[in-house]
């Protein structure tokens, strides 16, 4: 729970990466291995039923661990202790037995990133699904194009709608591929397996494969310790994902702008202030989380830089950035499914504005058109000159154009009717949303 942060508030992705949430995932890594170490005859099977049963986050004290945390720079050191108290003291000595706490931890951000990404690509799902409906029901609706802030040529809210989905779309493929990778983290004290060959293990490889079972993640080929390879592809993933619901939301909050009002969000935030105001509030914190993102991002890459066989300090600094950015992209594709569902759609608001510029938005077409038949130095020359005059005299392009003996033989109203000029948009969101 923060007040700091309303856009991971209550999401799924918040819960998944809560204080409790990280205490039993650290537990279910602790439990994983001696059930891996009895799988292969190297602890009795009685210790790994009473280590899985003692692995209950409910039984430890949080706040207690965090501060005794601080003695030995992690929280493995305390929760091995309290977790080797509370089972049967004959199966003490097979809590931890073998690994280090970074093996712990590390498995334990594994297990987190993978439960917090099963619920975000959930939500991307639900955000695509309400993408393709827009986007085919909005296949030929005709708005402004705008480049560089103004108005250029006509194009259609399916086909922008159908650009929103394949963003989303490229996010989750990318979190895909990062979640089937996740891997555990089994090396002992330097990554050599050593003390698990002290413990009567004949092949320590064997240990690393039945510890990934157990939890579901996959194998690594060498511990990565020093070789952070899954958390910079997380961090990559996570901040694309926010930066392409994030171009969803800066496209709402313009769009959504009093002056323009081509679309709304279907249940606005108020103000504290002004009754009259309904915010884009949800595009508003996925455009804070898209800003934010990357960021995080950053630290992770930098902390690839780590020394040694177990480093000190680049670590350390990946806990709870890689946990705020889980969660905010979590939040960001929750806000960003809720967002999709209720947004309003307004054509006829959009069929105004294609008028604003009297014509001037198909000035493209009508160069080429003109060119054929005047050639196209004095095409240019008289576009500019009627779109000028139009401009100052309060006329349309057409009005001003028809005056021209030259272009008496051209359909003029046709020309410059924006509903004419959308190019391919209507077969380009047919084949965008054949896409899976």
């Amino acid at each position: 729970m923060s007040l700091f942060d309303p856009g991971t508030e209550d999401a799924p992705a918040e819960r998944g990466t809560s204080e409790e949430a990280f205490l039993q995932a650290l537990l279910d890594a602790e439990a994983g291995l001696t059930r891996a170490q009895a799988a292969l005859g190297l602890a009795p099977a009685g210790a790994a039923d009473a280590v899985t049963t003692a692995a209950v986050a409910a039984s430890f004290d949080v706040r207690d661990l965090a501060r005794r945390a601080r003695a030995g720079g992690n929280p493995v050191i305390p929760l091995v202790a309290d977790l080797t108290a509370a089972v049967p003291a004959e199966y003490g000595p097979y809590v931890h037995r073998g690994a280090t706490s970074q093996d712990v931890l590390d498995s334990a951000l594994m297990l987190m990133a993978a439960h917090t990404l099963d619920v975000t690509l959930a939500e991307l799902g639900h955000a695509e699904a309400g993408l393709a409906r827009l986007a085919a029901a909005h296949r030929d609706t005709v708005m402004p194009g705008r480049t560089l802030t103004q108005h250029a040529v006509p194009t259609t809210f399916g086909l922008k709608a159908a650009g929103w989905r394949s963003l989303v779309l490229d996010a989750r493929d990318r979190l895909r591929s990062v979640r089937a990778a996740l891997p555990v983290q089994l090396g002992g004290a330097a990554g050599t397996l050593a003390a698990f060959e002290a413990y009567g293990a004949s092949d320590p490889l064997a240990l690393i494969s039945a510890y990934a079972r157990e939890l579901g993640l996959a194998e690594p080929q060498l511990p990565w310790h020093v070789l952070r390879t899954p958390v910079a592809d997380l961090a990559g993933a996570s901040a694309f994902t926010a930066g392409a619901l994030g171009k969803l939301a800066v496209d709402v909050l313009t769009l959504s702008r009093t002056e323009i009002g081509e679309v709304a969000e279907g249940a606005g935030g108020g103000s504290s202030a002004m009754p009259h105001k309904a915010n884009p509030v949800r595009a508003t914190l996925i455009a804070g989380a898209a800003r934010r993102a990357p960021g995080l991002a950053a630290t992770l890459y930098g902390s690839m830089s780590a020394e040694d066989e177990r480093p000190a300090g680049a670590w350390h600094a990946e806990w709870a950035t890689l946990r705020e950015l889980l969660r905010l992209v979590g939040g960001a594709a929750r806000n960003a499914a809720e967002l999709v569902e209720g947004l309003v759609v307004r054509p006829d608001v959009m069929r105004e504005h294609l008028a604003l510029t009297g014509g001037a938005i198909v000035s493209e077409r009508l160069s080429a058109e003109l060119a054929a038949v005047l050639g196209r130095g004095r095409a240019r020359e008289l576009l500019g000159e009627a779109t000028r005059r139009a401009a100052s005299e309060g006329r349309t392009l057409p009005d001003v154009l028809a005056e021209e003996p030259d272009l008496a033989s051209l359909d003029l109203t046709e020309l410059t009717a924006p509903e004419r000029y959308t190019g391919a948009a209507g077969e380009l969101v047919d084949r965008a949303l054949t896409r899976r």
